[in-house]
């Protein structure tokens, strides 16, 4: 029996594992995955757990849950190690660990890029996890409840200003949900009005929205201008000490929820602590097949698939072009090497990994949206719906797409919930200061 380690439980590592059991028999191979996080998160519907649109819980799919013949390690891989076929792991308690394997999967998965901008480290909030959508949305619910009380001025101001670094998918998309949220809030506080909310999108790049064409992109920021947001193009951010931000225009204001969603990097495991073959950014060197390698060399016993992987896009038919780090190519990644592991350990031939692009999609909010297929451009509430659609087909097994839909649908008939529990972040502290016995 062979025994597979998948390194990460993200979107490739879950898909990897979930269809190796699949194909694998029972005693064909041992399956592993080591995550520091018990679930996989469908990232997609991050903005929407901000806006309160789906449950957080919801957005996160268990692998103890789904993976049955699976042996989960709640660990995070320190260095692989693949001359010796073994690698490290710190789990959350206890000492460091080594674990051997036969075959490794490597789906890490990329991290969230950083920049050494005063006051980021201390202020700003991600928008890779789950928590953190949570996070941030508790704290804009918490930022109302305590403006209403406040008169206009300085201090209500920048309680509600919201500040958003990185005009990607990931950035647009959530700066449209939370925008969303905040201007249908103001039906709940009568205190506040629209002048007293303060959106700012800042991209250092001259568009937002790389994945689509100019006029689709340009038709994105004018419908964020609309409904109220200020998008600052060429434009960078300078510092955020204190929640005092600062742009490389001059313009500064007091924000105070900061989201850097200003794009990805290597993981560092993979970058920094393994001898496999990684490129000049720290992204493993992968094979079209999925093979770690080169096209003349293939590491034997290895594989890579997912945002840590510069996996050839054969698809394009361009020299040197790379996949998108995106879900649409990590979960189809992640079955397709399934399938060439399968075929391996049987001593059949791996093939190669082609997907020509379905398009791109993004919500810009609750009933706004935009679609593009090559020349084909669709906007607003069709393109919204068409976001809906493709994501609770796309997000794994039966359980959680009828979840996330009762919650739509209890969405459309009650309205969104605009509770927050930013207390369950400091639990102790109603018990400290009257519970506690004295």
């Amino acid at each position: 029996m062979r025994r597979i380690v998948i390194v990460g439980g993200g979107y490739a590592g879950f898909y990897a594992a979930w269809n190796l059991e699949k194909k694998l028999r029972p005693d064909e191979a041992e399956i592993i995955v080591i995550d520091p996080r018990p679930y996989m998160t469908y990232q997609p519907f991050l903005p929407e757990v901000m806006a309160g649109s789906v449950e957080a819980r919801h957005a996160a799919v268990s692998l103890r849950k789904h993976l049955r013949r699976t042996t989960v390690v709640a660990g995070e891989v320190t260095r692989v190690e693949h001359a010796r076929h073994a690698l490290q792991v710190r789990p959350a308690d206890g000492d460091p660990v080594e674990i051997s394997y036969d075959v490794v999967v490597i789906t890490a998965g990329a991290v969230t890029r950083t920049f050494p901008i005063p006051g980021i480290a201390e202020h700003a909030i991600g928008m890779k996890h789950v928590e953190e959508a949570v996070a941030i949305r508790d704290t804009l619910l918490t930022s109302f409840d305590r403006a209403s009380v406040l008169p206009p001025g300085p201090e209500r101001r920048r309680l509600l200003t919201v500040t958003f670094v990185g005009g990607g998918f990931s950035g647009v998309e959530g700066f449209g949900e939370l925008l969303s949220l905040a201007t249908s809030l103001l039906r709940s506080y009568p205190e506040l009005s629209p002048a007293d909310l303060s959106f700012h999108l800042v991209e250092a790049a001259g568009r937002i929205l790389p994945e689509v064409t100019d006029e689709p992109g340009r038709w994105v920021v004018q419908a964020l201008e609309a409904r109220g947001g200020h998008v600052h193009l060429n434009t960078q951010l300078v510092s955020a000490v204190g929640g005092h931000v600062v742009l490389s225009t001059g313009e500064a204001f007091d924000s105070e929820l900061i989201v850097w969603a200003a794009g990805n990097a290597a993981n560092p495991v993979v970058a920094q602590h393994t001898d496999l073959p990684v490129d000049e950014r720290g992204f493993l060197r992968v094979r079209a097949d999925l093979r770690i390698g080169t096209p003349d060399a293939v590491v034997p016993d290895a594989w890579a698939a997912g945002d840590d992987a510069a996996v050839p896009d054969v698809a394009v038919g361009t020299p040197g072009a790379r996949t998108v780090p995106n879900a649409q190519h990590a979960v189809r990644q992640g079955r397709h090497l399934a399938a060439n592991l399968t075929a391996v350990l049987r001593g059949g031939t791996p093939k190669q990994y082609v997907h020509q692009s379905l398009g791109v999609v993004a919500t810009l909010g609750l009933g706004q949206g935009v679609f593009q297929y090559r020349g084909l451009v669709v906007k607003g509430f069709p393109a919204w719906v068409m976001h809906r659609g493709y994501h609770v087909l796309a997000v794994p097994t039966w359980e959680r797409k009828i979840r996330v839909l009762a919650g739509w649908l209890a969405a459309g008939v009650f309205g969104r919930d605009i509770v927050s529990l930013a207390g369950v972040q400091h639990p102790r502290d109603a018990f400290v200061r009257g519970g506690a016995p004295r």
